[in-house]
């Protein structure tokens, strides 16, 4: 349930599942955590909660289901949106497959929980379903690596990290275990593009798969009776053995992104919640808290821990979208926005084996489509998109529940309504 990676096979060849209709799996409809207190067979926790439907109601919930940090908003007012609508819901455009379809269509058959388009900061269309509302957080899952990535760089820069620096160097309890050795070498540019050799299968099937112990140590899953595997982040990692050679291929894996959190916290000697409050949540005027998952030592989960509301999503993109200036001060230098967009190397990128994204790269913990408009995207599981277009002054913000985890099964039918997006504010 974790990263974007191998939970499935290439969807050249494989099977589409039979998917619920969205109407049905409505948390309200099916009386999910409602009633004072809810029916036993309508609870959800931290044991049942990736049973679908629970995700549904879960994703929005995650706080009172497992600890989280606070990531504070501060005490000034939140930054304006201003309100700009268009009918796009009803904007209907070609599919993949040549079927017509409305932006309405798409967000309902992806499970949409809220979508929010910004057009040069201002909001065209803030829509929401299942009885989320604007103020309330939902799991980002791996948009929050995107986060992580910004704060990286930020660091960089200000030369509290050096991109070249080996790993082990930095931190040595990496080189703790048997294991000694994996990170050792890889340098912190490496593990920042997920160009790092290490052994990290994310494969939900196969419960010997490195996932599962990860998001046991992370406080991400309910570990099974007897269970005797390492409890913490900081423990799990460095059991991780080598696999291939380091700056060789493009992998996508979360354990890159916690051994970057863990880099970024200890060269900034601050907690990642509180580094990005000052960095981020403060600056950018946001409207609600945010809330990073942590595991059982305390430690925030930066691979996929980031609960967010819709509209400060929507004004983080809106930022990048403008150069890194937002809120009446320059809050990422333009020059490391630059740097994502450039993307990191193709032919690297093809050793991922995602067909679905061929012509992608993966730079600084964000996808980069390499398209005419130079947009890049945060993606996270079961659907959840952070879309930047700048030729377009376009950012498309969108939470959801999908049944299956990769985004790669909606690939293309999110890319068509991007671009559809795109085309109808053009005009």
């Amino acid at each position: 349930m974790m990263t974007d990676d191998q939970d499935l096979p290439p969807f050249g060849g494989m099977a589409i599942p039979e998917l619920p209709d969205p109407a049905s799996v409505e948390p309200l409809a099916l009386g999910l955590m409602q009633g004072l207190p809810p029916p036993p067979d309508k609870r959800i926790t931290l044991a049942n909660y990736r049973d679908y439907p629970n995700a549904r109601w879960a994703y929005r919930h995650m706080r009172e289901l497992a600890p989280t940090l606070r990531v504070w908003r501060g005490r000034g007012t939140p930054s304006a949106l201003e309100p700009a609508p268009r009918d796009l819901l009803a904007h209907r455009y070609e599919a993949p497959g040549g079927a017509r379809q409305s932006i309405g269509d798409w967000f309902t058959q992806t499970y949409g929980d809220g979508l929010l388009v910004l057009h040069r900061g201002r909001v065209v269309l803030e829509h929401y379903a299942g009885g989320m509302q604007p103020q309330d957080l939902h799991l980002a899952w791996s948009v929050s690596k995107s986060f992580v990535g910004l704060l990286a760089q930020l660091a960089i820069e200000a030369g509290q990290l050096d991109p070249e620096a080996p790993i082990g160097a930095l931190i040595p309890e990496l080189n703790a275990t048997s294991s000694a050795g994996a990170w050792t070498a890889a340098t912190v540019r490496q593990v920042l593009d997920m160009t790092a050799g290490i052994r990290y299968r994310e494969i939900y099937t196969d419960p010997s798969s490195e996932v599962f112990g990860y998001a046991f140590a992370g406080g991400l899953f309910a570990p099974p009776a007897g269970y005797a595997g390492p409890r913490s982040l900081d423990a799990f990692l460095p059991m991780l053995a080598p696999e291939g050679e380091h700056g060789a291929g493009f992998h996508y894996k979360t354990a890159h992104t916690e051994v970057l959190a863990w880099l970024v916290a200890r060269a900034t000697g601050t907690p990642l919640a509180e580094l990005l409050s000052r960095q981020l949540w403060q600056p950018l005027g946001m409207e609600e808290d945010g809330a990073f998952g942590v595991d059982p030592a305390g430690t925030a989960v930066g691979g996929g821990g980031l609960n967010l509301a819709l509209r400060d999503l929507g004004r983080t993109g809106a930022m990048l979208a403008a150069g890194g200036r937002w809120n009446g001060r320059q809050i990422v230098p333009t020059a490391l926005i630059e740097d994502i967009r450039r993307g990191g190397d193709r032919e690297k990128f093809k050793a991922s084996g995602y067909i679905e994204r061929f012509g992608y790269s993966y730079r600084n913990q964000w996808w980069v489509p390499h398209d005419a408009d130079g947009s890049f995207e945060a993606k996270g599981i079961h659907g959840q998109h952070l879309h930047v277009n700048p030729a377009a002054e376009l950012v498309v913000a969108k939470f959801s529940s999908h049944p299956v985890s990769t985004t790669l099964f909606t690939q293309h039918a999110d890319r068509a309504a991007f671009a559809a997006i795109a085309a109808a504010l053009r005009t």
